[in-house]
């Protein structure tokens, strides 16, 4: 009964994974739930004993979180100019 519940555990893991990278588009909170999922698949790689599979999902859910963060920040408003090399509240020249 074990490894069916692990089966389970890894079909849903892995299907939440793929339909969270399918909607990342659409808003940034999904390429969280991306990282998630990354991470919830990784757990079911090292429990069933394929650490490889569970090693490289440990890497894509950093990647995920990484690239989510990002997106937070890119959206904060003033981001543009802080990218610009200016500081909050600085004037241009002109």
């Amino acid at each position: 009964m074990h490894d069916v519940g692990l089966t389970i555990y890894g079909v849903t893991a892995l299907t939440f994974m793929m339909a969270m990278y399918a909607l990342e588009r659409r808003h940034r909170a999904f390429v969280l739930a991306f990282a998630i999922g990354c991470m919830l698949a990784s757990s079911y790689g090292f429990l069933s004993g394929a650490w490889p599979f569970g090693a490289v999902e440990a890497i894509w859910s950093l990647v995920a979180l990484r690239r989510y963060v990002v997106a937070v920040r890119e959206a904060r408003p003033g981001a543009g100019q802080r990218a610009r090399g200016g500081r909050a509240g600085e004037q241009g020249a002109g």
